[in-house]
């Protein structure tokens, strides 16, 4: 019997996760059954559990997936920047609002998600706090408001910005909200306004 190679597996991988967050996107984590994911993937329940011990585990690394490309991005570019990609609408931002949104609201009625969740959600802080401690030390960050305080700022924005798209409100005209929130956490130098 062949081997499958380690390409061909991280490919079924890859289709899975992106035809599970449509389908998450679309009906929730309760009304993405089986069936669903299986017409979302077009793959068996066989080769989607092959690579996914269950449904919460299939979500959880949508969810992860979703949370190290963010912190990738947040690495390089900044968490504002993340924001203004959702705002590009580049990479499905409606499926991943909807994943978003979903994770949003098993944290809050889920304990064993939330304990779950916990250790995966703390990549996103850590990698928006090294960003603002490595722009802190190249003096463009603000030094009078400490980089927790700012963390958790920058944060509290991306939640904002995710309910107000995921309500379906406007996102033109956003991108000088953003602007306002990068000029907020910037070290203002003597004699500029």
């Amino acid at each position: 019997m062949p081997r499958v190679s380690q390409d061909h597996l991280d490919a079924r991988r890859r289709q899975i996760l992106d035809g599970s967050r449509v389908c998450f996107a679309r009906y929730g984590y309760e009304g993405a059954t089986v069936r669903r994911l299986e017409e979302a993937t077009g793959l068996s329940r066989g080769a989607i559990f092959h690579h996914f011990r269950d449904k919460e585990s299939l979500f959880l690394a949508l969810a992860e997936d979703d949370a190290i490309r963010m912190a990738d991005v947040v690495a390089e570019q900044g968490l504002v920047q993340v924001m203004r990609d959702l705002l590009a609408g580049g990479d499905h931002p409606a499926d991943w609002l909807g994943t978003r949104l979903e994770v949003s609201r098993r944290l809050r009625t889920d304990p064993e998600f939330r304990a779950r969740w916990a250790e995966r959600s703390e990549q996103l802080t850590t990698a928006t706090r090294l960003r603002l401690l490595r722009q802190r030390e190249a003096g463009i960050l603000r030094d009078d408001v400490d980089v927790d305080v700012l963390t958790a700022f920058l944060e509290l924005v991306l939640e904002g910005l995710v309910s107000h798209l995921a309500m379906g409100l406007p996102a033109a005209g956003l991108g000088p909200v953003l602007d306002l929130v990068e000029e907020t956490v910037r070290r203002h130098r003597p004699g500029t306004a």
